[in-house]
């Protein structure tokens, strides 16, 4: 069993987290009407993405129909588009990293979103050399040209985060090149650009298979616990249908605790239809790299000095206008409730 823990709508984010193997469940009309007598529930998903692991063993093991919910998925393509989706109504719930909640409060006071659930409790990204480095230190990265992530998103965020942790300053000890379309990186390093990359998977892992590319460090691992991913809703949703939420959100708690007493190979094999286009050893091997750096909370709740540890990587990074209370936009009663706490 695997060991436990407790512990925007603004263009800049317009890549957020986009990585390999997406695939759209399809597009329909959002709303809670009943179907067979399930509520009819939209997802918009910033991407689909193995590093999102409970939430697809959630639906392959039916644990949404178990809690009365008939869940369409939609991908979103990037944290604006989702955030856009929910804003306008078009999806019931979105799962984004957490800051955007934080660059729209102050755009939509009077229905700004909360988040109620959190997944992923490590970033996702690996940092990828052109030849195998036992013995990497982020020193190393002094002078070198990186292709990095979009300014303003998370994987760019945190790896900055990183770098001045090992007193490294990302706009004068280094090359950073944040021009690369999110999701590009990994054929632009391929293909001869970059001494380093940034890469999500299956990117890193696609690379390290062909040869291209190996793995020298993981910015979750770097990083420490950040709130990378979370479940939100505007307040008028939360506030008219909080039976949806709270079932919403025991679903993907059963989820949790799947992956958190499975192993890897496991994991692989329940989300595997959800990633049609990836061989079964494939996925594997990337459930295994994310199952072994603690990426997945045992529960979903959203603690405070996560959300107060984000902020600061906002302010850090210059995208923090103005500090948000933690209570207007996280609410853990759904999350207590789904954990049994």
């Amino acid at each position: 069993m695997k060991k436990q823990h407790t512990t925007i709508l603004t263009a800049s984010l317009a890549g957020i987290l986009l990585l390999g193997s997406l695939a759209a469940a399809g597009c329909g009309n959002s709303g809670s009407a009943a179907t067979d007598d399930l509520t009819k529930v939209t997802l918009n998903e910033v991407a689909h993405s193995i590093f999102y692991a409970p939430q697809y063993v959630a639906i392959e093991n039916g644990y949404f129909a178990e809690e009365g919910i008939d869940l369409e998925l939609v991908t979103g393509f990037g944290a604006d588009k989702t955030m856009t989706a929910v804003l306008s109504g078009e999806a019931d719930i979105g799962f984004m990293g957490s800051e955007s909640s934080i660059y729209v409060y102050s755009q939509n006071p009077d229905d700004y979103i909360v988040n109620f659930a959190q997944l992923t409790q490590r970033a996702g990204n690996f940092l990828v050399a052109r030849q195998p480095m036992a013995d990497f230190e982020w020193v190393d990265l002094k002078s070198k040209d990186i292709l990095g992530g979009r300014k303003g998103g998370m994987p760019q965020m945190v790896f900055e985060y990183i770098l001045k942790k090992h007193n490294l300053d990302p706009a004068t000890d280094m090359n950073i090149d944040q021009s690369i379309d999110f999701g590009s990186t990994a054929a632009a390093f391929s293909g001869g650009q970059g001494d380093f990359t940034v890469e999500f998977e299956p990117g890193a892992s696609t690379l390290e298979k062909e040869g291209k590319g190996y793995v020298v460090a993981s910015l979750g691992v770097d990083s420490g616990y950040v709130p990378y991913t979370a479940y939100s809703a505007k307040q008028s949703y939360l506030n008219a249908h909080p039976e949806i939420i709270q079932g919403f959100t025991n679903a993907l708690q059963k989820g949790m605790d799947y992956v958190q007493s499975h192993t890897p190979a496991e994991i692989a094999k329940v989300i595997a239809p959800q990633f049609a286009e990836t061989d079964l050893e494939d996925i594997t091997t990337i459930v295994t790299r994310y199952y072994e750096q603690d990426t997945w909370k045992n529960n979903l709740i959203f603690e405070k000095r996560s959300f107060e540890l984000l902020q600061d990587i906002l302010a850090e990074a210059g995208e923090l206008g103005e500090r948000v209370p933690y209570e207007k936009l996280v609410t853990t009663e759904y999350a207590e409730k789904a954990a049994g706490k």
